[in-house]
């Protein structure tokens, strides 16, 4: 099975792009922050440098780790779930549900260790250029040197080989008991959830026990909406169907029949669009609330008469980093979701048009689609990011709401998030719909 894997993969190299790209981008960010830990444990560096490095490198890999593992897992269950009438014949003509497995872990193992070598080079230079940065504010000694060295390049391969192998394996198990008629259970999902929120609810909670002007107040509150956020992407179908039995005859009254048609689409695809609104929650969660707990504090530092330490520039480039890096990783990562899961719907929009719906009321679902999506996944990480944000305020400055915080950071975020699905989903749905109806339909699944 594991010849047989290879071969898929050359014989078929398109249908693993998206996972591909998931384990390039995941790998690099890994490698990236893992090689400043090699920088600091370099001869020659000052225990201060060392400190700095070191504290940018664990912050930031440990959300790097995070999302690796969600963005691999959503695109491979994408591909696994396409599959299906594929291993359907598998298993007709005689194979086994274990060696099945073992075919799709060892694809998903070999696109990771290609993204991994392509991500070694991008991951040096960006390793660079973050020392690069970290000597020009002061932050490291001028004289320390960037080193690519074996923790960067085993974390990268460890994190993305565990994430797509566990990924796939956990991907082809449901669509095993999905194909046998079998509900696949969500124990440990429901569970995960379950204390993400709880965690994330400690967490904000640890932070009214702290001092108001404790370096490290920001950490409980904004770990809270990072947590918070990731409950509410593992339980995102459950909070969309509650969010479509309240608004369902709204917005079928408002758009039509694209709109009748969108809601029924959602309310049975639910499971499947975990892998789109999870990216959408923890962009808009950890986005909004690491800006604007940065906010609050440059504010109050500045409030105090006080110039920032050393300390406070390496925190806010530490945030301005995890920020750059969550929009650029959650918004592709996204992109790339919308992207395999509309052009996988060929099928789908040929027998709607069979049946004698237009171009144009196909379109009209898919946007109706989106617009219920990107509502959904804004308003639960918003949620989330203020419930972080209100946490720090009343500890950090004894006041109830952020006063000189606007709304602008928080439109900015969402404005990316409404542009960044609509575009995706239209302009693929726009591409598919330009296949002939009857060669649609004919295509295999």
């Amino acid at each position: 099975m594991l010849t047989l894997a290879w071969r898929s993969v050359r014989h078929r190299p398109a249908r693993l792009i998206a996972t591909l790209l998931a384990a390039f981008l995941g790998s690099a960010i890994t490698m990236m922050f893992n090689s400043l830990h090699d920088t600091a444990a370099a001869s020659g560096v000052d225990a201060r440098s060392s400190e700095s490095l070191s504290l940018t490198g664990g912050v930031v890999g440990g959300y790097g780790t995070l999302l690796v593992f969600f963005a691999i897992a959503s695109t491979l269950t994408v591909n696994v779930r396409q599959r299906e009438a594929e291993m359907h014949l598998l298993r007709c003509t005689g194979a086994t549900p274990g060696q099945i497995r073992r075919m799709v872990t060892g694809e998903a193992a070999a696109v990771a260790l290609l993204g991994v070598l392509l991500a070694i080079v991008p991951a040096m230079l960006g390793g660079q250029a973050l020392v690069a940065e970290f000597r020009d504010t002061g932050q490291v000694a001028g004289n320390v040197e960037h080193t690519f060295g074996p923790v960067a390049l085993g974390a990268g391969l460890a994190v993305t080989l565990v994430s797509a192998v566990g990924a796939a394996a956990l991907a082809v198990r449901r669509a095993a008991k999905a194909a046998e008629g079998r509900r696949p259970r969500a124990r440990l999902r429901t569970a995960g959830g379950l204390l993400a929120l709880v965690a994330g609810v400690g967490s904000m909670g640890t932070a009214f026990s702290m001092d108001a002007k404790d370096s490290a107040l920001m950490a409980p509150a904004a770990y809270g909406s990072i947590l918070l956020s990731l409950g509410f992407a593992v339980f995102s179908p459950a909070l969309l169907r509650v969010l479509l039995v309240r608004f369902s005859r709204p917005v079928s009254a408002l758009t039509g029949g694209g709109g009748y048609i969108a809601v029924r689409n959602l309310r049975r695809r639910a499971e499947q669009l975990t892998g789109i609104l999870m990216p959408l929650m923890l962009f808009v969660g950890i986005a909004t609330a690491t800006l604007y707990l940065q906010g609050i504090e440059s504010d109050a530092i500045t409030a105090s008469g006080m110039k920032k330490s050393v300390e406070d520039k390496n925190l806010e480039t530490v945030n301005l980093v995890v920020v750059g890096i969550i929009v650029v990783f959650a918004c592709v990562m996204l992109i790339n979701t919308l992207y395999a899961t509309t052009a996988y719907r060929s099928r789908e929009f040929g027998r709607q048009r069979l049946a004698g719906a237009t171009p144009r009321q196909v379109l009209a679902t898919v946007a109706t689609e989106s617009l219920v999506l990107v509502v959904t996944g804004v308003f639960f990480g918003t949620l989330a990011a203020f419930a972080g944000i209100l946490t720090f305020t009343s500890v950090r400055t004894d006041e109830t709401m952020p006063s000189g915080q606007g709304p602008g950071i928080w439109l900015t975020i969402a404005a990316l998030a409404v542009t960044a699905t609509f575009v995706t989903s239209l302009i693929t749905a726009r591409r598919t719909l330009r296949t002939p109806a009857v060669e649609a339909v004919a295509v295999a699944a």
